[in-house]
C-alpha cells in the first residue's frame, strides 16, 4: 500500500441525537464522522456480528458482488470537504475474461460497513488524516462515562436484587407471624 493512506479502523461506534458518531482510527489520531440512523444500526449490527432474517442494504451489495464474482478489496476515505467526508470503494474481478479492478465513490459509512461485513482494510488519505481534528481523548472520556454508567447500573442491579432478598425474608419473617405490616404496599420498593 503507497504511503499516502493510512491504515485505520474503527475504534468507537456511538448514538448521537441525530445519528451515529463513528470513531475512526489508529493509535497515533482518531477521528470522528458522523452518519444517519440506519447506517450507524447497520455499523453496529455489523460490529456484533448480528445476523438478520432478511437482506439489508449493505448485505444485498454484498450478495450483488458476490453474485459478479467481484471481491471488496479495501476502503478509502479519500477528502473531506467542509466536515463532509468521501470516499472510494475498490473491488477485484476476476473471471474467464481477465482481471479488473474497479473503483467507486461511496459514501464513507456505507464503505465502512462494507468492508465490516466483508473483514476487509481500511484506509484513510494521508492528507485526509492530517487535515482532521484528533478526538482520542473525547472518545477516551467518553468510553469511561459509559464504563462508569455500566457500572452504577451494574451496581443497582446488584443492590436491587439484595432489596428484593431482604423483602423476601421480611415476608417470610410476616408470614411468621411478626410485626412489620405498618408500611403502605409499595413503600418498599427501590426509591433511588
Amino acid at each position: 500500500m503507497p504511503n499516502e493512506v493510512i491504515a485505520i479502523a474503527i475504534k468507537g461506534v456511538m448514538p448521537t441525537a441525530n445519528g451515529w458518531a463513528v470513531f475512526l482510527g489508529n493509535d497515533e489520531k482518531t477521528f470522528v464522522i458522523y452518519v444517519d440512523h440506519s447506517v450507524g444500526n447497520a455499523l453496529q449490527m455489523a460490529i456484533s456480528g448480528v445476523k438478520r432474517e432478511r437482506p439489508l442494504t449493505h448485505d444485498l451489495i454484498g450478495h450483488i458482488l458476490l453474485g459478479l464474482g467481484a471481491r471488496l478489496e479495501h476502503i478509502v476515505i479519500n477528502d473531506v470537504n467542509e466536515g463532509t467526508f468521501f470516499a472510494r470503494i475498490l473491488l477485484h474481478m476476476e473471471n474467464e475474461l481477465g482481471r479488473k479492478v474497479i473503483e467507486i465513490d461511496a459514501r464513507p459509512s456505507d464503505s465502512v460497513v462494507l468492508a465490516l461485513q466483508h473483514q476487509r482494510p481500511m484506509y484513510v488519505a494521508r492528507s485526509v488524516f492530517d487535515s482532521v481534528e484528533d478526538m482520542t481523548e473525547v472518545l477516551e472520556r467518553v468510553m469511561k462515562q459509559q464504563e462508569a454508567a455500566a457500572e452504577s447500573d451494574s451496581d443497582d442491579t446488584d443492590s436491587d436484587s439484595d432489596s428484593d432478598s431482604d423483602s423476601d425474608d421480611e415476608s417470610d419473617s410476616e408470614d411468621e407471624g411478626e410485626e412489620g405490616g405498618d408500611e403502605e404496599p409499595g413503600e418498599d420498593e427501590d426509591k433511588s
